[in-house]
């Protein structure tokens, strides 16, 4: 019977400095790939890389990172590191535009939450962003005509990681994207109610979204999110 092959070691074969701290990156590995290997946990919301199957998509921009003799900040999830690089999480700039990005989000969503603790709502706590000063958008009325799947797009931030969910991971593509601008919003089949749409109720697209947008059918909505700037317990 012949050998089995066994699997090689990866080797960290970049060196760049994060944060003041110079770390390796193995070839391929993102900065946010690497930071947290290394203990650097960077807020994200459109990337689970617990989730199997499901990429980073670069579109939420709460992971940004500043990146020495770089003009423009740049997403750490998706963005590789080079030989030599450096890049900061925590200057000013990055922190302010992370922060800055959350809040918009924040003041896209409901007071309404729709899970015990929306990563969303995590990340806002973690990073201290206060009440929206911006006025909220026109809330998307809930659609509770599927079985197993409550839909609240009122609380949907686009990141589409239940686009990719369902799409990518489960290969059903059920989900879709639709219009542009102040219209763009998730669809079912040709935007009709989920209970009417070809989904199976696989609960792909619940466990991949971070604010409760898709959610289990029964959840209880009323929790109302408290707005008191607690510090909280950075989660990977």
């Amino acid at each position: 019977m012949a050998a089995q092959p066994q699997d090689v070691p990866q080797t960290e074969t970049i060196r760049f400095t994060l944060d003041g701290q110079q770390i390796g990156a193995y070839a391929d590995e993102t900065i946010w790939e690497a930071a947290r290997r290394h203990g650097v946990v960077i807020p994200h919301l459109c990337y689970k890389p617990d989730q199997a199957g499901l990429r980073p998509d670069g579109n939420c921009r709460v992971c940004m990172c500043e990146v020495k003799g770089e003009r423009l900040l740049q997403p750490s999830c998706w963005r590789k590191p080079t030989e030599g690089m450096e890049v900061s999480t925590h200057s000013e700039r990055a922190l302010h535009s992370q922060k800055m990005v959350l809040e918009l989000l924040e003041a896209d969503t409901t007071d309404t939450a729709y899970v015990a603790d929306s990563r969303l709502d995590h990340w806002a706590r973690a990073l201290g962003v206060g009440k929206p000063r911006f006025s909220r958008r026109e809330e998307p009325q809930p659609d509770f005509s599927h079985p197993a799947i409550a839909v609240n797009l009122a609380a949907c931030i686009q990141c589409t990681l239940c686009v990719r969910a369902c799409r990518e991971v489960q290969g059903n593509d059920v989900i879709g994207y639709a219009l542009r601008g102040g219209e763009s919003h998730i669809m079912f089949d040709m935007d009709d109610p989920m209970g009417n749409s070809t989904c199976v109720g696989c609960g792909e697209c619940v466990a991949a979204c971070p604010t409760g947008a898709l959610s289990n059918a029964g959840v209880d909505p009323t929790r109302q999110w408290a707005w008191q700037g607690q510090e909280s317990e950075v989660k990977a």
